[in-house]
């Protein structure tokens, strides 16, 4: 079979690679066994195989109906989801990657919505979940929507041969890539096959990689960085794909790193938690003879960059063989494809120490002795994506140096949301106040200086304090560093508005270590102590503190914090509150069960 060298499409790199290495593993996934990780592995050949006869019996089954209608993905994380979602491709038809819903819980109201907002016209799923998402199509009353099995148990090479290559052009969506919501609803993105194909180039560029790459993951297959920066992009080079589910790795971190040095994975990728897990939870005993010096990329992305995670992360493992260069962070999204800028894996990550104060106005400028400081991580210089820093108010172009809307214009950049043409136009096709147009508004803020970007945070999360513009992360970091009791990564930090007033007080929700969760009274010197420390490093006047168990913070499958969810949970009187101290004006705010008889202390214990 003839293959082009630059492949056009997906379809076209996988094609390619079944020509020249048919026989190499295309995915390796590690299932649980007892203690260890059992692999399953899926050859070229195999994986073109099983997508054409999933794209067969897909355009078989549907026949006669909508073929622009998209086909809805709903599998657990395994091998069996990537066949289903390369088998969209092979049938020309557009992808929905979604989590498999739980009963009951917010994945089922999740993916209940991209059913509804799509229009999905497929469903496809494995053979045990057939019958549950049949019923479930039917209470929604979705009666024309399909549900369809594929997986292994449902393969017959016969249906392979049925398969012909479709007519797919550069303009037709691929995908839709809906947004994990971390301050909205989710949202279809469509992704073109030239997106794609754009992107792949660009991550290529950047990360170097070399073709037959090994890459290893344990990030949600159905998340832009799992499944285009994990899963899509060793397709594309001929290369080698190795995955865990989410759960595995969170159960035991060391496995990641067990993946790593097993199969010499050179390129991986993680939100800053993930690194802070290991660090916390990989033992040296679990760390003992492992050897990560194959590892060329471990990229760090989807959530805010930590400068001390990645130290501390080098610091522990620098004696496997890590080497510094290999941390990446980097900055992208799902209306970009996925990368916009990256760190160069020949060099170590930047770092930018800065004055606070200037921070606060929206200013770079170097950190001045005896002044509080703030250190951010540098995200690369943007790959085959134009950026600019843009006032989003005045709609003026901002000075390097200066904190503005990140705003991105490239061949990666999506045409939009699927079926909102007005938040389509208002968001991808923004102009300048001196009339540069065609650019998409990301939400997020940031700054260039010297090339490199930094971004500081998203818009719908700032807190305005007196004109200061402060970031719910660093407030939240500033709690979880203060004691042993917080536990890391479990804080939301946002604001609530006093109507009487028109004032937006700042409110602080922090989960407790395990042995923290004790009897009320030892509590209330911890909600004392957020408000000290809280007053005295960011000049904040009684904060409202609220003290929950671990697991209460929500977040996104890429791991950020769900703040303005958490925020409406509070509202809603929605939190299992163990300990809260709250001024009189925002327990007015509550429900009336829960805001007497105490405006200013702490509530008794809820369960």
């Amino acid at each position: 079979m003839p293959h082009q060298p630059d492949p056009r499409t997906l379809t076209d790199a996988v094609r390619a690679g079944v020509d020249r290495h048919p026989d190499r593993a295309a995915f390796v996934y590690l299932h649980e066994d007892g203690l260890g990780m059992r692999p399953e592995e899926l050859s070229y050949a195999d994986l073109d195989r099983r997508a054409r006869v999933v794209a067969a019996r897909l355009r078989h089954a549907t026949k006669g109906g909508d073929p622009s209608r998209p086909v809805l993905l709903l599998y657990p994380p395994t091998l069996d989801f990537v066949t289903a979602f390369l088998g969209c491709f092979y049938a020309g038809r557009t992808a929905i990657p979604a989590p498999l819903p739980d009963e009951p819980g917010e994945r089922l109201a999740r993916v209940s919505s991209i059913l509804q907002d799509a229009k999905v016209g497929a469903v496809l799923t494995l053979p045990a979940y057939r019958q549950a998402i049949g019923a479930w199509l039917a209470a929604s009353g979705e009666q024309d929507v399909m549900c369809l099995a594929t997986g292994a148990d449902e393969d017959d090479g016969a249906d392979a041969g049925l398969w012909t290559p479709p007519r797919v052009g550069g303009t037709d969506v691929a995908f839709l890539q809906y947004s994990s919501g971390s301050t909205s609803e989710p949202k279809g993105v469509m992704i073109t096959h030239a997106n794609l194909a754009a992107n792949q180039e660009a991550i290529r560029s950047a990360m170097k990689t070399p073709r037959g790459v090994v890459a290893g993951s344990w990030l949600p297959l159905y998340h832009d960085m799992g499944l285009i920066g994990m899963t899509l992009h060793p397709l594309w080079v001929g290369g080698t794909s190795v995955q865990m589910s989410p759960i595995s790795f969170v159960k035991q971190p060391a496995r990641w790193l067990r993946m790593i040095h097993d199969y010499r994975v050179e390129g991986t990728a993680s939100p800053n938690f993930g690194y802070e897990l290991c660090v916390r939870r990989v033992s040296e005993e679990q760390s003992s003879g492992l050897d990560l010096s194959s590892l060329r990329v471990a990229l760090n992305g989807a959530e805010p960059v930590r400068a001390d995670t990645l130290r501390a992360f080098v610091r522990r493992f620098a004696g496997n063989g890590l080497r510094p260069e290999a941390l990446l962070p980097c900055y992208g999204l799902a209306e970009n494809t996925l990368l916009v800028s990256g760190n160069d894996p020949d060099a170590p990550p930047v770092e930018l120490t800065v004055d606070a104060q200037s921070l606060e106005q929206d200013e770079l400028r170097p950190a001045r002795t005896d002044h509080p400081s703030r250190t951010l991580v540098g995200c690369g210089r943007p790959k085959d994506t134009e950026v600019l820093i843009v006032d989003p108010m005045t709609l003026r172009v901002l000075p390097e140096g200066q904190v503005g809307e990140i705003w991105l214009r490239g061949p990666s950049v999506a045409v939009g949301y699927w079926n909102r043409r007005e938040l389509t136009a208002r968001t991808f096709q923004a102009a300048t106040a001196d009339g540069r147009a065609g650019y998409f508004r990301t939400g997020d803020l940031g700054a260039l200086l010297d090339e490199e970007l930094y971004v500081t945070g998203r818009i719908k999360e700032m807190l305005i304090q007196h004109g200061r513009n402060l970031y719910p992360q660093d407030i939240e970091q500033a709690v979880q560093e203060s004691g042993d009791a917080f536990r890391r990564g479990g804080g939301a930090v946002f604001g609530v508005t006093d109507e009487a007033s028109d004032r937006t007080h700042v409110v602080v929700v922090q989960e407790l270590r395990p042995q923290a969760t004790g009897d009320e009274e030892p509590l209330a010197p911890l909600a004392a102590s957020v408000q000290a420390l809280l007053s005295r490093q960011f000049q904040l006047p009684a904060v409202n503190v609220v003290l929950v168990r671990p697991g209460v913070i929500r977040k996104t499958t890429s791991g950020k914090t769900q703040r303005t969810l958490m925020r409406q949970l509070f509202l809603d009187g929605g939190l299992p509150v163990l300990h809260q101290r709250l001024e009189p004006a925002v327990a007015a705010l509550l429900p009336a069960t829960d805001t007497a008889p105490r405006p200013t202390t702490a509530a008794a214990p809820r369960h």
